[in-house]
């Protein structure tokens, strides 16, 4: 029998529906203090505190967005990410963990995590985080453009992207860097722009973050294709005059 899910309802009068948040988490003090906090800011809130359930509950209730921690019983958030990714799930995922470091960060967003946030944390960044996934999900919603370079062809809607007829498979962070660069294909973007764009302003790791990302595109799509423009930024090179497909 699964155990019951911890369930934190937002205040009554909302017209609209709440954004539906589920909390993956096992210090049952801390996810219990987020949840009433989250709460209390208009979201409908679920908690788990075991990996498994956590995974079994996303896959059967859709949820706006996730907050996961990465060491849990049953299985690691890692995991649990990595296997929703395989299902399909785009669930935007902001993954909380008491372990500090690059490689780690590096680790749980390349299992398709969207953001990361390291324990202790600000409750006030937390929010700040979360608004920021919700609103990239909701502008994501409403784009339905395929953007044509060259051989290189990037879907925005379904996430998808081909170079000379194959398609190039990208975690969830380079696919967001590289579609504020294919959006302004031609135009140099700022590793600032950037940032902000896709880690958001309450992001205080280290801004070299970024080339990290564009390194990792060069190697899947072509050293050429995104040109380092010294002092200013990156700009995606465009053979051709690029078309954008409705």
């Amino acid at each position: 029998m699964r155990p019951p899910v911890t369930r934190h309802h937002p205040a009554e009068g909302d017209a609209r529906r709440p954004f539906r948040l589920l909390i993956v988490e096992d210090e049952r003090r801390l996810a219990l203090s987020l949840a009433k906090g989250l709460a209390a800011e208009g979201y409908a809130v679920d908690v788990v505190h075991d990996g498994l359930e956590g995974l079994h509950r996303a896959g059967e209730s859709p949820y706006d967005l996730l907050v996961l921690d990465i060491m849990l019983p049953g299985m690691n958030g890692y995991r649990v990410c990595s296997a929703l990714r395989a299902a399909g799930d785009d669930v935007p995922i902001l993954m909380l963990t008491a372990k500090d470091g690059e490689y780690d960060e590096a680790e749980g967003l390349d299992t398709g995590a969207d953001d990361y946030l390291t324990k202790p944390f600000s409750y006030v960044v937390l929010v700040a985080r979360i608004k920021a996934l919700l609103r990239r999900r909701a502008r994501g919603a409403g784009a339905s453009r395929v953007h044509v370079l060259g051989e290189l062809r990037v879907d925005t809607a379904a996430r998808r992207v081909l170079l000379a007829g194959d398609e190039v498979a990208l975690t969830a962070k380079e696919f967001a860097v590289l579609e504020q660069l294919v959006t302004r294909a031609g135009e140099v973007v700022s590793k600032a722009e950037i940032l902000d764009a896709v880690w958001d302003f309450a992001y205080d790791g280290d801004p070299n973050i970024v080339e990290v990302y564009v390194s990792a595109l060069r190697r899947k799509l072509g050293a050429g294709l995104i040109r380092t423009v010294r002092g200013a930024g990156y700009r995606l090179e465009r053979p051709e005059r690029p078309e954008t497909v409705r």
